[in-house]
């Protein structure tokens, strides 16, 4: 959130105001927008960071408030993609073969739990930090962060053994290695569609933000 010309902005030679946490939905945000004098939102969310989304389109249709979705290009298939396009987790566990195969979920932790449907397959998990509770099926796990070069992307896949790819259509450069690697080897990759969001103004780029806001002369325009 970006609050232009309202009680959260900081000086310029200050950090901006941070808040952690949730706001406790769409009447929580909308109180927040009103308290805090926020004249403006840019959801700067993951793509699929869809209640958020929601709810801020919501809060802010409620407090009459400009809102602004700065939301990366999604992955588009290329020449030599195997990929199965699916809707949601539970069709990404159903897409996936019952033979047993070595499966790499490029998923996020949230996101898990329905692969125990399947579990005769090995998955390899790759998290940002390491698991604070025991998983629900057996499964390595690889704790690194990005980005994730094409070199170390390809070397994973074929020291695995990888056979299978599980990930969600995010898009954005850092995480776009697991894909070109997988089309390299010609692997299949189980793609989950971004999930669908209420209409609301989307742009792709901090320029067209600051555009967005009147903020020309700030990028050197």
């Amino acid at each position: 959130m970006y609050s232009y010309g309202g009680r959260t902005r900081a000086p310029a030679d200050q950090p901006l105001p941070t808040r952690i946490g949730g706001f406790g939905g769409v009447s929580g945000l909308a109180d927040y927008i009103r308290r805090e004098g926020i004249t403006h939102v840019i959801d700067a969310t993951h793509p699929f960071a869809a209640e958020m989304s929601r709810n801020a389109v919501e809060a802010c249709a409620e407090t009459g408030t400009p809102l602004i979705a700065l939301e990366r290009a999604p992955w588009t298939k290329a020449p030599g993609d195997d990929w199965i396009e699916v809707v949601d987790v539970h069709a990404a566990v159903a897409a996936l073969p019952n033979a047993p195969a070595n499966v790499f979920l490029a998923i996020g932790r949230q996101h898990i739990a329905p692969f125990a449907a399947k579990s005769q397959h090995s998955y390899t998990l790759r998290f940002v930090d390491p698991p604070e509770a025991p998983l629900l099926f057996a499964a390595d796990v690889i704790v690194s962060r990005g980005p994730f070069t094409l070199d170390g992307e390809l070397e994973m896949l074929r020291t695995r053994g990888i056979a299978w790819i599980v990930a969600r259509n995010s898009g954005g450069d850092g995480a776009r290695a697991k894909i070109d690697a997988a089309r390299m080897l010609g692997l299949p990759v189980v793609m989950i569609s971004r999930p669908q969001l209420p209409e609301r103004l989307r742009v792709e780029s901090v320029t067209e933000v600051m555009q967005w806001l009147g903020h020309r002369t700030c990028l050197g325009a």
